[in-house]
């Protein structure tokens, strides 16, 4: 029984963390949140002028950023999905 709870209240503190991790998924953030996710996004580009400036746009839209400096975007469809004219990713 013991292990039991144990293994109940890991669990309850693992989505937590996760979640942490993860940034909480679409529309987990607040627009004044934005700005410090997409400052941490954009962090180990060169291009950080473009980077922000469509972080901010695409993190507005779908109050979400991935987590991490790259990749991760399946964590936030929104933010995946927003596509340019010519089809490429509009989101960094």
């Amino acid at each position: 029984m013991a292990r039991f709870v144990c293994a109940i209240f890991l669990l309850f503190v693992m989505t937590f963390v996760i979640q942490d991790v993860y940034g909480g998924g679409e529309g987990s953030l607040r627009p004044q949140d934005c700005p410090g996710a997409c400052a941490y996004r954009c962090s180990a580009t060169q291009y950080k002028k473009a980077c922000l400036t469509y972080c901010n746009l695409c993190c507005a839209k779908c109050l979400c950023v991935p987590s991490g400096t790259y990749g991760h975007k399946e964590e936030c469809p929104c933010y995946n999905n927003w596509r340019t004219k010519e089809g490429g990713p509009k989101c960094p």
